[in-house]
């Protein structure tokens, strides 16, 4: 239910941000939800590629903490994202 309620204000973020820059408001809400479980799915392959090779150990069976360490890696790329539309945007209205 959390997930649900994170998607949404993910998406809706990125909607007003569209909404405000007259854009494609749809195409970013649904961009910023797919980076989002990029950023996730990234964050899966290294924590496994750390485990495989020793360096750390996390119990892989126990979705809970896996997506707890995983959740600040996709936050994260939908900042990168939404930092670098803004800025676009705002050189974008400059010219």
């Amino acid at each position: 239910m959390l997930g649900i309620l994170l998607i949404y204000f993910i998406g809706k973020r990125f909607y007003d941000l569209s909404e405000e820059y007259k854009q494609n408001k749809w195409l970013y809400a649904i961009l910023s939800i797919v980076v989002y479980y990029a950023g996730t799915f990234m964050a899966g392959i290294v924590l496994a590629l750390l485990v495989e090779f020793g360096i750390m150990y996390i119990d892989l069976e126990n979705s809970l903490i896996l997506t707890i360490i995983a959740l600040p890696f996709g936050l994260g790329a939908v900042f990168i994202l939404y930092s670098l539309r803004k800025k676009m945007e705002e050189i974008r209205s400059r010219y």
